[in-house]
């Protein structure tokens, strides 16, 4: 990445720069997209599981699976497109963050640039384990919504408007998962200071409460809870980290403090 004096880079060179990190993450999402095209079948009878059993179905040669359905003459097609985009999206998501990363930490110094590494393997196992979370409730959360269907009526699921909402789960919960990657990363090329992230400490417990709130497809509290304090634990030992390394780095350059 080229840049002018003071490490401002002109604005053709951000397009430029932005142009070349949006095709990295799309070839990337792209490759990951033909592997859940050719696991198409393998993918959809994991995200129904919840609901039924489609390989059994499948295998018994039975024309319904549970409440599950696919309408219109273009419906499969669509929903294996919409199941291998998605799944590029899912799996290349340590890629294109780190292409996002990459863009928006700009000018960096030698040194800081180093520092980057950490993002590059840490955000995998983070988005990773979120998305497993994500993807663990599943079950508990369609059982419970289900519950909601009055007596006497058949809750009929479109595939489309299921996968939709089992897949933005798992997005969400995965990219929640990168915040603390995201503060580290920021604080080891210091742009922000230990003190800057846990001081509004209250608003952050808050905002991510009422993120688990919105986001949870359960309405009970405990399934809340489990979901809010890990993310509030892993913000706070983000802000204890960067704590500590404010205090090494201060005690290297005290001219900074």
């Amino acid at each position: 990445m080229t840049t002018s004096s003071g490490g401002r880079m002109p604005l053709l060179d951000h397009l430029r720069e932005l142009r070349k990190r949006i095709m990295r993450s799309a070839i990337a999402i792209s490759l990951f997209a033909i592997l859940g095209w050719y696991f198409y079948n393998d993918i959809i009878v994991q995200l129904a599981s919840p609901v039924c059993d489609l390989r059994a179905a499948q295998e018994q040669g039975q024309q319904y699976c549970g409440s599950l359905y696919i309408s219109g003459v273009l419906g499969p097609l669509n929903l294996q497109i919409k199941v291998a985009l998605l799944t590029g999206i899912i799996m290349a998501a340590p890629i294109w963050l780190f292409q996002l990363w990459s863009f928006i930490a700009p000018g960096l110094h030698k040194k800081e640039k180093r520092n980057s590494i950490f993002f590059a393997l840490a955000a995998t196992p983070f988005f990773a384990v979120g998305a497993y979370l994500g993807y663990a409730i599943l079950p508990t959360a369609v059982k419970v919504l289900f519950g909601f269907t009055p007596e006497a009526l058949t809750n009929l699921v479109k595939f489309d408007d299921y996968l939709d909402f089992v897949l933005r789960i798992i997005l969400i919960f995965g990219l929640a998962f990168e915040l603390p990657v995201f503060l580290i990363s920021f604080n080891l090329i210091g742009f922000l200071r230990g003190s800057t992230i846990l001081r509004p400490w209250r608003i952050w417990v808050f905002s991510i409460v009422l993120f688990t709130a919105a986001f949870t497809p359960t309405p009970d509290p405990l399934t809340m809870a489990l979901l809010a304090l890990p993310l509030i634990a892993l913000y706070l030992a983000a802000g204890v980290f960067a704590l500590l390394n404010d205090k090494r780095r201060d005690r290297k350059n005290p001219d900074r403090v």
